[in-house]
């Protein structure tokens, strides 16, 4: 047998295969059997073993009668090509995640009409198709996603544009409708009238969202086609949560998007009013920065939102 070959030497004629084969000799101590479970001849098994022996400059294995026991020197390098195998398959496994692109992230902002249904599924199907890929969800009303746009603070939103020269910055691609409500907590006193008008309800506390929202606007516009001022008592609100908390815990009234609230109706915590309201509110849509391109993950995700925003629009 050779000396003992250089260290390049010996990296360069090492290969996965021969790892491979040397756990399975461990695992099993027998070529025929190790042969087997790296799916190659048993002949070309043992020409492999010569060939690792002869580049580490000994034997691994003692041959005898009791089978094939590895010599010191052989449990050393067997414990290496054991974590060693490991190691590179963690690596491939790694490698190939991100090459179809598992990794990096995605930030979104999205308007809170927009969350329970079609962010929710598009999400969903990004994270089931690239579970390493971090998103992070920020927002709640259009004129925060809009900033947070501008401020180049998010990859994409959901939302609707809030002033008339922002399509001058930015792309909008309409995706969805969004129906609003107006509702109150199960024990309010007017959850059980059959029918009602907005002005029977102008006496009563309201929360709503702060006036640079578009929601806010239509709700402005409501009051004065209906020649009603604004509420005296008025909590401006841009959170969602907070606004619910309010309304489960007062009896104030909330102008809130169906897919918003469908869950706390259904749970009879909340009860919507039998008011038509919000109707000329313009869609929601896709938010994008003019003259820049979505990296792969946003054009993915964007993909999805198309095709999860038909869905919905079939079943409505």
């Amino acid at each position: 047998m050779s000396q003992t070959a250089a260290p390049l030497a010996l990296v360069n004629r090492l290969k996965f295969k021969h790892l491979a084969l040397l756990v399975a000799l461990d695992d099993a101590r027998n070529v025929h059997q190790a042969a087997d479970a790296i799916n190659v001849a048993q002949p070309s098994a043992s020409r492999m073993l010569g060939d690792i022996e002869e580049a580490l400059g000994f034997l691994l294995f003692e041959r005898n009668a009791r089978g094939m026991q590895p010599t010191p020197l052989g449990v050393v390098t067997l414990a290496y090509a054991r974590r060693a195998l490991a190691d590179l398959t963690r690596f491939a496994e790694d490698l190939d995640a991100k090459r179809k692109g598992g990794h990096g992230q995605l930030t979104v902002g999205a308007i809170m009409g927009a969350a329970p249904d079609l962010l929710a599924m598009a999400v969903a199907a990004l994270k089931t198709e690239r579970p390493l890929l971090h998103v992070c969800i920020l927002g709640e009303t259009s004129d925060q996603v809009v900033q947070l746009l501008h401020r180049r603070e998010i990859d994409l939103a959901l939302g609707r544009l809030t002033d008339p020269l922002q399509h001058n910055d930015f792309r909008f691609e309409p995706l969805a409708r969004e129906t609003l409500v107006l509702v109150v907590r199960a024990v309010h006193p007017l959850a059980g009238r059959a029918s009602i008008t907005l002005a029977e309800l102008m006496d009563w506390p309201w929360v709503a969202q702060p006036i640079t929202s578009p929601a806010r606007v239509l709700f402005e516009e409501e009051l004065a086609k209906a020649g009603l001022g604004t509420p005296a008592n008025l909590t401006e609100c841009a959170s969602i949560f907070a606004t619910l908390q309010l309304l489960e815990n007062y009896d104030a009234v909330a102008m809130l998007p169906e897919s918003v609230v469908r869950d706390h109706v259904r749970g009879k915590l909340l009860v919507a009013l039998p008011v038509e309201i919000g109707k000329s509110l313009a869609g929601f849509g896709l938010l994008t920065r003019k003259e820049e391109a979505l990296a792969e993950p946003a054009h993915r995700f964007v993909e999805l939102l198309r095709v999860h925003s038909q869905r919905i629009a079939e079943l409505v």
